[in-house]
């Protein structure tokens, strides 16, 4: 049986992720501390965060929501909204990363494959962060249209009413 609504994901949904993922991301990037425990982490660490990662999105869109994730596009087994938002979470800081030239910045001195490791798992520490900023920020704006909606539906309502 599917349940919830059937909201198509549009390219205003990947615009608010987008805005969500790199508003929440650009504190981790440039904190060393971040880069300092990437530094300590062992590889099965930075993919456990990248299974967190994709948790907290499903989450957020489909427990803390009431859409139903049966009713949406899939690539792969997995709603195309999760990937779009984990594409975001992790993107985002990769970018940030990239940009502020944080990797040259914090892992100076070691070899380039070790700056290549050290950068994926920062990246995985950042995106837990940007993926809550990216699943929230659009349904923030959801919420605020819908209410908006509904009052100028009450007042029109209430205007008709009284003639």
């Amino acid at each position: 049986m599917r349940y919830g609504p059937s909201r198509r994901f549009e390219t205003s949904d990947i615009a608010q992720q987008t805005v969500g993922g790199f508003l929440l991301a650009g504190p981790f990037v440039v904190t060393e501390e971040v880069w300092v425990l990437a530094g300590s982490m062992h590889p099965l660490q930075a993919l456990l965060t990248t299974v967190i990662v994709f948790g907290i999105g499903y989450g957020a869109l489909y427990r803390a929501d009431d859409r139903d994730p049966d009713r949406e596009t899939e690539i792969g087994g997995i709603p195309l909204r999760v990937l779009s938002l984990a594409l975001v979470a992790f993107g985002s800081v990769f970018l940030l990363a990239v940009a502020f030239d944080a990797p040259g910045t914090f892992l100076e001195g070691m070899s380039i494959g070790r700056q290549v490791a050290v950068t994926v798992e920062a990246v995985s520490v950042g995106a837990v962060f940007s993926v809550v900023g990216a699943a929230t920020d659009g349904r923030a704006s959801r919420t605020r249209r819908s209410a908006t909606i509904r009052a100028r539906t009450t007042d029109s309502t209430r205007v008709r009413t009284r003639s």
